[in-house]
């Protein structure tokens, strides 16, 4: 006997789909997913703190340091656009577990090298791979999912999770390695990667249908459908479409270059990708990977300096908070101009700003500059959702890897600049300079179309 509609509603799991505001389990996924991030933002902050010590004991230039850090930024972005898909694939779940592993290997395993080539096969492939698996294409993947209503807020928090594990384990670091030597903040940072693979497993899920629900502000009509990711009561993903009889669906390096040869073919996504990896050049790849080293040059302990970036950290997550919470409301072109130009006009300043104590104005240059630290992001995933729909996250993978490309020139750039002249100032001054480009482009960025869309 066929039951009736009363009867399948009641055997249905109702309450999580009833949930709303803060009892919405779309709160506790972006949750654990905050903490993943930071788990797995450690290694990010340590290069900087590391690059001195491992400089004076095995005799490596800064060059060659710099270059290891280059090959793990280009890893980072170049598998961030295959991650989206192999979450499209095997699920959140088991990729963040998986690279929060390499995370862990990679660093741990560092305290064992002797050899170049061991750095960059730890540093560069083992950590490059492991944290361009998560990165900002996760915290895009896991708001577009679980979230129609708020996904510009949630992308900002979910980013500032970056920022808060650089704020958490930079400061650490810095006073491991001075009174206990580089390889105990190694340890430290991959015992904090590890600490979090269990709490992934446990509690992360896939898509609000895994636990009866539907995304976060979708009430079930047909816009709240389509928003929501394949949300319960949604559309498929077009990656998720079954394909015609006889026809393979596409695993997810297929999926991964299908949205690259589709994008490409747009000037927005050239607008996007150049101005995304002058972003990566002037935070991941110069600020991150070498303020220390260079406040070190001036005399300043590597303690303070690094404490300096500890300060950004903090006015990063509110920065990026604010920059998610002002996508939801303005047009994502204008305020990635502003962020530009403020990055540019701070980085010109910051050769004269360096000494050998703090004063004032270097204060106000972490200020400004950490408010405006990656707050670039949520703008430019609204752009992606806006001008590529549902695919627009595996879209923003490759924009993102063209920000790590950009990140991984300027860390290398970088290195042999200093080794050359003594000094980071053409460093600092040529980022400036590109950041007026970035905004030229942002403020470029064609409006979707229907066939766009």
């Amino acid at each position: 006997m066929t039951s009736s509609p009363a009867t399948d509603r009641s055997t249905a799991p109702s309450a999580p789909a009833r949930a709303t505001g803060w009892r919405h389990p779309a709160w506790l996924v972006a949750a654990v997913a905050f903490v993943a991030l930071v788990g797995a933002a450690g290694f990010r902050a340590a290069p900087g703190v590391l690059m001195v010590p491992l400089e004076a004991e095995f005799g490596w230039p800064r060059s060659v340091l710099s270059a290891a850090v280059g090959v793990n930024l280009v890893l980072f972005g170049l598998t961030a656009p295959f991650a989206a898909a192999l979450m499209d694939r095997f699920g959140i779940r088991r990729v963040t577990a998986c690279a929060l592993l390499l995370v862990a290997l990679g660093s741990g395993g560092a305290v064992l090298m002797s050899a170049r080539w061991h750095l960059f096969v730890l540093w560069g492939v083992l950590v490059g791979l492991g944290t361009g698996s998560m990165a900002l294409v996760f915290a895009a993947t896991v708001a577009q999912r679980w979230f129609v209503a708020r996904r510009g807020l949630v992308m900002g928090v979910l980013t500032a999770g970056s920022a808060t594990g650089q704020l958490v384990f930079l400061p650490v670091a810095a006073w491991l390695v001075e009174a206990s030597g580089w390889r105990a903040a190694s340890l430290v940072i991959a015992g904090a990667a590890l600490a979090v693979v269990p709490l992934v497993v446990l509690v992360l899920r896939d898509r609000p249908a895994d636990v009866g629900a539907r995304p976060y502000g979708d009430d079930g009509t047909a816009g709240g459908a389509a928003g929501g990711a394949a949300g319960a009561g949604s559309t498929p993903a077009p990656e998720t479409v079954p394909h015609a009889a006889g026809q393979r669906a596409p695993g997810p390096a297929g999926t991964a270059l299908d949205a690259l040869r589709g994008a490409a073919r747009t000037r927005a996504f050239w607008a996007l990708a150049v101005g995304f990896a002058i972003c990566g050049a002037s935070t991941n790849g110069l600020v991150a990977t070498h303020l220390v080293p260079a406040a070190h040059d001036h005399g300043m302990a590597a303690t303070t300096a690094a404490g300096l970036l500890a300060v950004v950290g903090v006015f990063d997550v509110v920065g990026t908070i604010a920059s998610g919470w002002l996508t939801d409301r303005f047009d994502p072109r204008v305020l990635l101009g502003a962020y530009y130009l403020l990055r540019g006009a701070s980085l010109f300043v910051l050769p004269s700003l360096l000494d050998d104590a703090l004063h004032p104005s270097v204060l106000v240059f972490v200020v400004v500059y950490g408010l405006d630290w990656v707050a670039t992001v949520p703008p430019t995933v609204a752009l992606c959702r806006e001008l590529f729909g549902e695919r627009g996250t595996v879209v923003f993978g490759w924009v993102f890897a063209a920000h790590q490309l950009g990140a991984a020139a300027a860390a290398s750039a970088a290195g042999a600049v200093r080794d050359a002249t003594g000094a980071y100032t053409l460093a600092w001054v040529g980022a400036g300079a590109l950041c007026g480009v970035a905004a030229v482009l942002s403020l470029r960025v064609a409006r979707s179309t229907p066939a766009a869309a």
